[in-house]
């Protein structure tokens, strides 16, 4: 069953508890990102668990293999239970980030959601989106990553490619029907990722920005059934 994790991009405490709280007993997981890790740290990871919710923790490391093993160390001693990292980073960065015991899942980037075909060709001018998709989810799995972060748009894409790797999907770029784009490129609505199977969609400012954040939680979770 597909799982929705609200991303808890916000920069104060007391819109996350707010937000906490009208979601509360609904929404199982949440992410902490950037923004708010960066401006509120600890506290921002254990208002989630007050509140009884599970925290993916994504600051996509990226950096030599040591230095993400030790990161990912340190999202354990802050209870966490997912982080994400930069499956660029490479088989050694990500198998050293997996040998760390005890720790969070490891949910491995592909390539930002935000990104389109041509964005890629300026960094890789051979490569194709699809592609460099497939190879990053190849190598973060066979490296001990727990699952792909990808574009929805590359998930049956991605079973049909790896079918016997058993890849597990976290996408971002869910928007509801006639929900603006903001920043992403590669979108899916909440009822067509449910009918992928996808195991965990990120949604963030069509609940998060609603009027009614649980009204709006609940229509979306209708739509997945």
């Amino acid at each position: 069953m597909t799982q929705i994790i609200v991303a808890l991009d916000v920069d104060t405490i007391r819109r996350e508890e707010e937000l906490l709280k009208s979601l509360k007993d609904l929404i199982v997981w949440y992410k902490v990102g950037l923004r708010l890790f960066t401006a509120h740290g600890k506290r921002a990871v254990d208002l989630v668990h007050k509140s009884g919710g599970k925290v993916f923790l994504d600051l996509k490391f990226h950096d030599i293999p040591q230095t993400v093993a030790h990161a990912v160390q340190e999202a354990q001693r802050l209870g966490v239970e997912a982080v994400s990292l930069h499956l660029m980073g490479g088989a050694d960065m990500v198998r050293a980030a997996a040998e760390v015991s005890p720790r969070p899942k490891l949910w491995g980037v592909t390539v930002l959601t935000s990104m389109a075909p041509k964005d890629v060709k300026m960094f890789h001018p051979e490569a194709r989106l699809p592609a460099l998709a497939k190879s990053l989810a190849r190598t973060g799995w066979t490296a001990g990553a727990d699952a792909t972060i990808c574009s929805p748009r590359e998930v049956a894409w991605l079973r049909r490619q790896l079918p016997d790797l058993g890849l597990k999907f976290v996408t971002p770029g869910i928007r509801p029907r006639g929900a603006d784009l903001n920043d992403q490129s590669r979108v899916m609505t909440p009822g067509e990722a449910a009918a992928l199977g996808i195991d965990y969609v990120v949604i963030g400012r069509p609940i998060t920005h609603a009027p009614d954040p649980r009204k709006a939680a609940l229509a979306i979770l209708s739509e997945m059934k």
